[in-house]
């Protein structure tokens, strides 16, 4: 690929004089939130892994590993990424 592209590119996403590191300044993450991704992340692989186990038509791969990866997906990853500390006056 061309550098210019690259640079042309960046230039398109990086206008002018801002800086880039100014858009995370407020995306703080605390233990909690790693806690809560990790823990999103084991629980959504432990699905995956519980319904490759399972036989094709039993309760493990029809009913247990969807209702897990439904947890990991729609409550633990999202609330890792929204929770927020209140900051303490």
């Amino acid at each position: 690929m061309n550098s210019n592209f690259t640079i042309d590119m960046s230039k398109l996403f990086h206008k002018g004089d801002s800086n880039s590191d100014a858009i995370f300044e407020s995306w703080s993450f605390s233990k909690k939130n790693y806690f809560l991704f990790i823990s999103g992340i084991i629980t959504i692989v432990t699905g995956y892994i519980i319904m490759a186990l399972g036989e094709t038509y039993s309760f493990q791969s029809l009913t247990l590993a969807p209702i897990i990866l439904t947890i990991g997906y729609l409550l633990l990853i999202p609330s890792a990424l929204l929770y927020k500390e209140k900051e303490k006056i």
